[in-house]
């Protein structure tokens, strides 16, 4: 799977191990990512993407806040979205 800004991603490693962030930009074997609590997107956290495991939920990040962020992961983790493909627009 195309591991892409906007798309949820499980971290696999970390102090972040289970929790589910966006991409916010991807490198040469790397993401950026934001939960938009603990990283906000205007600092996101350098993983490698062997440390992640991408979902089929992509999230539109134009216009996007670290709180609208926060809601959209919030919904992600509560287990109202399961791993089917969904688009997720700003809340």
């Amino acid at each position: 799977m195309e591991i892409k800004p906007g798309s949820v991603v499980r971290s696999l490693a970390g102090r972040d191990k289970g929790g589910f962030m966006v991409v916010v930009s991807a490198a040469e074997g790397y993401v950026f990512l934001a939960d938009g609590k603990e990283r906000m997107l205007g600092s996101p956290k350098k993983k490698s993407v062997k440390h992640i495991a991408p979902t089929k939920t992509v999230i539109d990040l134009c216009d996007l806040t670290d709180r609208g962020l926060r809601a959209a992961v919030r919904r992600f983790t509560d287990g109202a979205l399961d791993d089917a493909p969904v688009e997720i627009s700003n809340p």
